[in-house]
């Protein structure tokens, strides 16, 4: 009783104000957990419909032939491509007025719904089956572009809820408890509604139930998505246009991206066996059990429930990669106990129910993961990117194309085709259960093996957000920019810093409060190496070095044909590499020389005169130009597509120069930290009194 007076206490005192070290009030979590019910249940319809023999909809209902499915899915993906990629480009590159994912959070709900309720209410029942195929497919094209918006921006927009990990992932948690009830009702209604009417099997289902819902959540969607908040740790100032391989070619040096995707890409048999809990009760026993499918959703689906309110207190005693890990070894044993009840219905469901409530923490750790991500590259590069991560991904679905039809050719190996009244065959169905669960015991074990090879710690994240916020404050401090809360936090850490800060001894005899309180305070004492090694840098011999190249670099100039990278490229490879820091001068050394490598190629293919000087100005008059023709719109097109190239170009030429520039101004700022000390102590006063 006292733990529950406790929690309420404490919700109520921080609803409207985080506590401190934090940034989200409960009013805001609640808001997303809310906003999140509708954003899940506007996309109801949506989200069920897919090009895979595993769909009701375009499976069952019309009658699409798996292999067909697939092909129809690749070609669909292969039209994605250039979508995706303009997507992540877009994403990175404009903030609407709201931010930059709420926006389109709030401009993408109507088309979805709209495309989705004609898709379902076409008469496939009167149609042959190649009209069928083409049909399916081009609603499925213009739905899905839609969607990859829609849903991108939500997921982003969860891992730039807070900077702090520990206090997202508990956001993440508690909101998605409320928002993941969307399902849960959907999981539960809609079948058991099929079940007694139609069943899921007819397009009547998706007609007639479905629509309800995706209205409801339009409402909840445009009520409350609006009062959620981004927060990224960006300078303040103004958001530089990209080229799409410019920031591609950043992206791949990520060697995190590539550990996170490739689990992914090697897991793909993972989720093989999903469906066949859907299928036992709509086609076993002839289908006399179809009935309770909503009711057997529903409790399986409360696994969830459990998971989500320990994943964070999972994430804090073990780590995320190390709850990543443990998930995937009990989901290998998992998949081979499925194997050994396949066919009793209530074991199997205890088994989905186990494998519900294992995977779903993964819900709560894989957006931490990603968002850990960004931020380290953000640390790495001092490029913040999150759409543009997206096309990289893509790799994916490339290979995608041919992992993707080992399911489909399993299906049509073991007899199902375009009927699947098949399914009502005992000795058809499991056999192909059997060799489905055993894909994915296969696809578990390689989803592990990558994560294997993952170090980004909690410690090391913890210390990495504290540099990001020290350098915001020293870049804003030089461009006269800096606001007071920002001042107040970013100091906070470098008076810790300087001042040694240790961790403190934790008493059990202390209140929980109090042990609570000891506990954060070290989790923050355990980034302060890093700002200790951020502020100090340009003191090691490695800054200094680094610090005369650039000066030597810009004193060069903007535009210069680095006609030396080789002498300079030979140089560098005879430096010392006894110790660490000599490796990591003898590495930096190198990295310039190839800079200025593919800077004097470039320039000397496109020539000094022929440079496209960024000019924002230029844009917006292209963007905003008056268009009355097609002949008119094809020019502007060509002409924006013109600048963005040259532009990038010229970017790519004047990189050594730029970083040079960069680090040279980021040493300057660096030396006013005793000036900004004194405007902190005066700022502190003013807050004090």
């Amino acid at each position: 009783m006292g733990k529950i007076k406790s929690l309420i206490w404490n919700i109520k005192k921080h609803w409207n104000t985080p506590a401190e070290g934090n940034y989200v009030p409960y009013k805001e979590v609640a808001t997303i957990g809310i906003a999140g019910f509708g954003i899940n249940w506007a996309s109801t319809l949506a989200s069920a419909i897919g090009l895979s023999a595993n769909n009701f909809i375009v499976g069952a209902s019309i009658g699409l032939q798996p292999m067909h499915l697939q092909i129809m899915l690749i070609l669909a993906n292969i039209v994605g491509l250039p979508v995706a990629v303009f997507r992540g480009w877009f994403l990175d590159n404009h903030k609407l007025p709201g931010g930059k994912f709420i926006p389109i959070l709030l401009r993408t709900p109507i088309p979805i719904v709209l495309i989705s309720t004609i898709f379902v209410w076409l008469p496939y029942e009167h149609w042959e089956y190649r009209t069928k195929v083409i049909v399916v497919w081009f609603m499925f094209v213009i739905l899905s572009a839609f969607l990859g918006f829609y849903n991108e921006s939500f997921t982003y927009l969860k891992q730039v809820v807070s900077p702090n990990a520990q206090e997202r992932a508990h956001v993440m948690s508690i909101s998605q408890i409320l928002y993941s009830n969307a399902p849960s009702i959907t999981n539960f209604v809609i079948p058991t509604v099929a079940g007694l009417t139609w069943g899921m099997d007819n397009i009547w289902t998706y007609r007639i139930i479905y629509p309800g819902f995706t209205v409801v959540g339009l409402i909840v969607l445009f009520i409350f998505a609006p009062k959620m908040k981004e927060r990224i740790i960006v300078p303040k100032r103004p958001v530089e246009y990209v080229s799409i391989m410019d920031s591609l070619r950043e992206v791949a040096k990520n060697k995190y991206f590539w550990i996170i995707n490739s689990a992914t890409w090697l897991g793909f048999l993972e989720g093989s066996s999903g469906v066949i809990i859907n299928w036992t009760f709509n086609y076993a026993n002839n289908g006399d059990n179809k009935v309770y499918m909503g009711l057997a959703n529903t409790v399986i689906a409360n696994a969830a429930l459990w998971s989500m309110l320990l994943a964070p207190f999972m994430i804090k005693w073990l780590g995320k990669r190390n709850l990543l890990i443990l998930h995937n070894s009990i989901n290998v044993v998992l998949y081979g106990c499925l194997f050994l009840v396949r066919d009793n219905l209530v074991l199997m469901c205890v088994i989905f129910y186990l494998t519900t409530f294992v995977n779903t923490f993964q819900n709560v750790y894989i957006p931490n993961i990603q968002a850990d991500m960004r931020d380290y590259h953000q640390w790495k590069t001092g490029v913040r990117v999150d759409g543009l991560f997206t096309p990289l991904t893509l790799i994916g679905t490339i290979l995608g194309f041919f992992t993707g039809l080992v399911i489909p050719a399993i299906y049509e190996k073991m007899g199902l085709l375009d009927d699947y009244t098949v399914l009502y065959n005992d000795e058809l169905r499991n056999n192909l259960f059997t060799v489905l669960i055993i894909c994915s015991v296969i696809g578990s074990i390689m989803n592990l093996i990558p994560y294997l090879f993952y170090d980004l710690t909690e410690n090391k994240h913890r210390g990495y957000v504290q540099v990001l916020k020290i350098r915001a404050m020293f870049e804003d401090y030089g461009n006269g920019e800096l606001d007071n809360d920002q001042l107040i936090d970013a100091m906070k850490i470098i008076e810790a810093a300087k001042s040694n800060a240790t961790k403190k001894p934790v008493d059990k005899s202390l209140s929980k409060q109090e042990i609570r309180e000891i506990k954060k305070y070290n989790e923050f004492v355990e980034g302060l190496p890093f700002v200790v090694e951020e502020l100090g840098k340009f003191n090691t011999e490695r800054y200094k070095a680094k610090l005369v190249s650039a000066k030597e670099t810009v004193v060069s100039g903007e535009i210069y044909l680095y006609d030396n990278w080789k002498a300079e490229k030979k140089m560098a490879k005879q430096l010392p590499k006894s110790t660490k820091e000599e490796k990591l001068i003898r590495a930096d050394a190198l990295s310039l020389a190839r800079e200025k490598k593919r800077s004097a190629k470039l320039l000397s293919k496109y020539g000094k005169d022929n440079l496209t000087i960024p000019n924002d100005e230029i844009r917006k008059e292209i963007q905003r130009r008056e268009i009355n023709t097609a002949q008119e719109r094809r020019q502007a097109k060509a002409e924006l597509k013109a600048y963005t190239k040259g532009v990038s170009v010229y970017r790519r030429i004047t990189k050594p120069y730029n970083d040079a520039r960069n680090l040279i101004i980021q040493a300057e700022n660096y030396t006013h930290l005793a000036e900004i000390e004194k405007v902190y102590e005066s700022v502190k006063l003013k807050v004090e009194n």
